[in-house]
């Protein structure tokens, strides 16, 4: 079971208990954050577009991390130009605690209710034909 989920303009594939670094999250961390899913996989089971109302992600902030020291030169020959700069990224490292998908008891018992009610009507619209 995985689910492909969005976070800071990148998309991820997780699994529950997997720790991942992503962009920073103004998160405190110990606290728990969802996450927007765009896919949910189970086994032959894939649940996209609409039903993903229905798919919860759940992660934990472990820690704030900078990236590695990125160094970026810029040179100009035959004119004396040269500058050495650096970059850290700020990154946020997180544990996916649960991946669920809500139960469809729900969904099917207000469908089956609702295919009761349209045979009643239509039963009675076919009684009242018959007999008038």
């Amino acid at each position: 079971m995985y689910a492909i989920v969005k976070t800071g303009g990148k998309q991820y594939r997780v699994e529950e208990g997997q720790s991942l670094l992503v962009e920073r999250l103004p998160v405190d961390e110990d606290d728990t954050l969802s996450l927007q899913p765009l896919l949910f996989v189970d086994g032959s089971n894939v649940v996209d577009g609409e039903d993903l109302s229905k798919v919860q992600v759940q992660a934990k902030v472990l820690a704030h991390e900078r990236g590695p020291k990125l160094r970026v030169v810029k040179f100009k020959p035959k004119r004396g130009y040269k500058r050495r700069t650096g970059h850290r990224q700020s990154l946020t490292r997180i544990e996916v605690t649960q991946i669920k998908l809500a139960s469809r008891s729900s969904r099917a018992a207000k469908s089956s209710a609702g295919s009761k009610s349209t045979a009643s009507k239509s039963t009675a619209t076919e009684e009242a034909e018959n007999g008038a």
